[in-house]
């Protein structure tokens, strides 16, 4: 009987075993944590240093020598959002880097005299030559006469004369026809409190808003703070152009609502200006036929309303090189409504008719303080008579 019971028993603990153990097989459970060892989260790991790893002090961690991986990462995330600024060339003799942009200019005005004053007998076919290539670069009738009467009383007195001293004569007559006593100098430095208020005036078409940008570029070269005025409310891209171009060197632009009053966005600027304390506010105005009686009265409006708040030191008349002498007549009108102190000459690179420099300086009587060579961003160069005339003979 004890025998069939413990027979009983057995059979039942091997079906037991049978049926319980494959299912235990099918998951593998891992064995507990040792603390401080594997790392695994365990009992007593926050509050035991791990034996396999060796210990350093405060010391010689802040003597390690920086992670490159990690630096390279840091810098990324600090320059992640801010602008790149451009930094501009440097205003100081930037009409002689330009020089090879006035090539066309070279051709008549320059070499094309200097052929004919090089010749071994100057008649009056050469004279007469000499007269239709200055009238022929724009150089005007009063300031032609005058250059070839001192030429002719000039090359007289010296008899024969070999090429380089006729390029002399003929260098010293073209610096003397541009007048290089005028004052040049750009009025952008702040008055007391207030900052310098640039007005940039033109008719369509002459690039204005494009110099407005470049003229930032200039100002910021030379070391001053700029903030721009979209005043040009009435073309739709200006206030956006103007503000790509005041981005790239960090100077902002104060603007209105697209047709708003132009007047207003000029005083806002001139406003926000003097509260930044920045040393020039430069405002660009809305191209504007010289025909056009309304227009050129709102313009004389601009400038009276920014007065309000101290003068405008400077009037800024862009004219486009290339329309000759039929830019004059832009000018006088433009001279009479709102006071030009000085003139900015565009697209020069792209004309044969240099002289119109001197004619307008002569029928205006206000210098010509910038000229544009080209399209890249700091082709605008402060004008220098000596410099000029020079770029214009060149090497002949």
């Amino acid at each position: 009987m004890l025998f069939l019971v413990l027979a009983i028993v057995l059979v039942v603990l091997l079906f037991t075993a049978v049926l319980v153990v494959p299912r235990r097989r099918g998951r593998v459970v891992p064995p507990p944590p040792r603390a401080g060892v594997d790392y695994a989260p365990g009992v007593g790991d926050d509050a035991e240093t791990p034996r396999d790893t060796p210990t350093r002090s405060v010391g010689a961690v802040v003597q390690l020598p920086p992670d490159p991986v990690s630096e390279r990462r840091a810098a990324e995330a600090t320059d992640v959002g801010a602008p790149q600024l451009d930094v501009p060339e440097p205003t100081a003799g930037r009409l002689l880097r330009l020089r090879a942009r006035l090539a066309r200019s070279q051709t008549s005005l320059g070499r094309g005299l200097l052929s004919v004053l090089s010749r071994g007998r100057l008649d009056e076919d050469a004279w007469e030559e000499v007269e239709e290539a200055l009238l022929t670069a724009d150089v005007g009738v009063g300031a032609t006469t005058e250059i070839v009467d001192r030429l002719r009383t000039r090359t007289k007195v010296l008899g024969t004369a070999s090429q380089g001293e006729l390029r002399a004569l003929l260098a010293d007559e073209l610096v003397t026809a541009l007048q290089p006593d005028m004052d040049r100098t750009l009025r952008s430095t702040p008055v007391g409190d207030r900052p310098a208020v640039v007005l940039v005036v033109g008719v369509n078409g002459t690039g204005k808003t494009t110099t407005c940008g470049k003229l930032a570029r200039v100002l910021v070269a030379d070391g001053r703070t700029v903030l721009l005025g979209a005043a040009d409310t009435f073309r739709a891209a200006a206030a956006d152009q103007l503000e790509t171009w005041g981005s790239r060197v960090g100077a902002d632009t104060v603007r209105g609502p697209e047709g708003g009053d132009p007047a207003s966005v000029a005083f806002d600027a001139v406003k926000e200006g003097t509260r930044r304390k920045v040393d020039t506010v430069l405002i660009d105005t809305a191209g504007r036929l010289h025909t056009k009686v309304g227009l050129m009265d709102e313009l004389g409006k601009v400038k009276r309303v920014v007065e309000k708040q101290g003068p405008v030191d400077e009037t800024l008349l862009v004219l486009d090189a290339t329309t000759g002498q039929n830019g004059l007549t832009q000018a006088r009108v433009f001279t009479e409504v709102v006071d030009v102190t000085g003139i900015v000459l565009t697209k020069l690179d792209g004309t044969a008719k240099g002289g119109i420099v001197i004619s307008v300086q002569r029928e205006l009587g206000v210098p010509v303080k910038l000229v544009g060579l080209g399209e890249g961003a700091d082709d605008l160069a402060p004008f220098e008579p000596e410099q000029f005339v020079d770029a214009l003979l060149g090497d002949a």
